[in-house]
């Protein structure tokens, strides 16, 4: 079996689904505990999913005799840097987990395996996973996370972003670095490696794509809420209506495949302070 059957329990609720068009959209809360926001439980629900975040399947094996090895191991790796106010591997974290535990993805290449030094930052994508669709074929879903105060330069800088990774120049580079990487027990290796040879058209690559945007921003109505209500349902809807605009006139849709996810913060710098305190515990 697998060792990424193994998921931390779900944590996230999703407040907004909506499927079987481009693109795939979501909202993602981490919910309310005693009429405050859920800022310390949603960090601790990130470190549950660092190991498999930053390390490959062949260090996930994990025992009573090893466990705080691998944590310390897989802490470094995301940064050690004091310097954690406009780092975004929180945000990258949450994207792998929304698309590990509710599409059911499967991690083929660490992004932190690019890192040369544990406090590189790294242009490359945020996430690379593949998926089996029912029907048949293989996915890649490419993930590009933006973890932000403002929600609307937060799309405005994803959207830029996934525009110059699909140039060839880019791609073909990222081929190249993540082909090798791919573990050679992932299901259907022979499938997806295809996909990154040299041989293989740009063509094939960006129509097996899926390219996921994450936004985690700063949101009136998260910090305004106490709870779920239908209120608050429908002021998060006309805050992702915004950000569901600005793709639409981006254009990336009538060209690619786009999952966009919002998750709402009540307090980005607190959370991002929250997540930072934990990484470094572990450390």
């Amino acid at each position: 079996m697998s060792i990424y059957k193994n998921k931390p329990r779900r944590f996230l609720e999703r407040l907004h689904f909506q499927d079987g068009g481009n693109p795939i959209d979501g909202i993602c809360c981490a919910g309310f505990e005693l009429k405050a926001w859920r800022c310390v439980p949603f960090a601790e629900h990130l470190i549950e999913w660092l190991p498999e975040y930053a390390l490959p399947e062949d260090e996930l094996a994990v025992n009573h005799g090893n466990m705080y090895v691998k944590l310390k191991k897989a802490a470094v790796r995301v940064y050690t840097s004091e310097k954690y106010k406009k780092r975004g591997e929180a945000g990258e974290v949450a994207l792998h987990a929304i698309c590990r535990d509710y599409f059911d993805t499967l991690p083929i290449s660490n992004r932190v395996f690019y890192k040369s030094a544990s406090n590189d930052v790294v242009k490359a994508f945020d996430m690379v996973h593949a998926r089996f669709p029912t029907g048949g074929g293989v996915e890649l879903w490419l993930g590009e996370s933006k973890l932000y105060q403002d929600t609307l330069e937060a799309i405005a800088t994803a959207l830029k972003s996934v525009a110059e990774h699909l140039e060839q120049g880019f791609l073909k580079e990222q081929k190249l670095l993540l082909g090798p990487q791919i573990p050679k027990t992932t299901p259907r290796y022979d499938e997806i490696l295809e996909l990154f040879e040299p041989q293989t058209s740009l063509d094939k690559f960006i129509a097996s794509g899926v390219f996921v945007i994450g936004i985690l921003s700063d949101s009136k109505a998260c910090r305004g809420a106490t709870e779920f209500s239908d209120a608050y349902k429908a002021a998060l809807m006309a805050e992702f209506a915004a950000i569901r605009d600005r793709l639409a006139k981006s254009g990336l849709t009538k060209s690619i495949r786009v999952v966009l996810l919002y998750v709402p913060l009540a307090d980005k710098n607190t959370f991002v302070a929250t997540f930072d305190a934990k990484l470094k515990g572990l450390q």
